[in-house]
């Protein structure tokens, strides 16, 4: 199933086009959380273990379909200029509460280290306006996973 994406990101694949929503909306959104999990220069492994988490309950992928696709993933955010693309994703292979979904991810990621940083606020306030959540629900959203860490 990844295997047929990466030759896709490598520009090895001839036959796949870049609508593809089986395999599009899962590396959209891997990608996205990697971009906020990236976004203080770093990925922790409890922010990977977060993004790992987050993908096997959204797409019910198993292990190793996880670790292509997030290997996958980092190599498209070295090479992604920007975020359009991959939220334009999002938006056609997502429902409203799905996007809002995405959003609490998001959060979820960037309070896994229990600092929230400029940089992960303003990713996300970014993202949230480019799938068309609203600033309320962004902000019930991070509301959610302060609420669920105890803060």
């Amino acid at each position: 199933m990844f295997d047929g994406l990466v030759r896709f990101l490598t520009g090895a694949d001839n036959g796949r086009q870049p609508g593809d929503q089986n395999n599009d909306a899962s590396f959209a959104l891997a990608l996205l959380l990697i971009e906020v999990a990236h976004s203080d220069d770093r990925l922790e492994a409890r922010e990977q273990s977060i993004i790992e988490r987050a993908l096997v309950r959204r797409f019910g992928l198993d292990r190793s379909e996880v670790t292509r696709l997030m290997e996958a993933a980092r190599e498209g955010a070295i090479k992604a200029t920007d975020l359009h693309h991959f939220t334009q994703i999002v938006v056609t292979n997502f429902n409203e509460q799905e996007r809002i979904d995405v959003i609490e991810m998001l959060w979820d990621v960037a309070y896994s280290d229990s600092v929230l940083t400029g940089d992960e606020d303003a990713l996300i306030r970014r993202v949230a306006g480019l799938i068309y959540v609203s600033d309320r629900e962004r902000g019930e959203a991070k509301r959610r996973v302060i609420q669920r860490l105890g803060k």
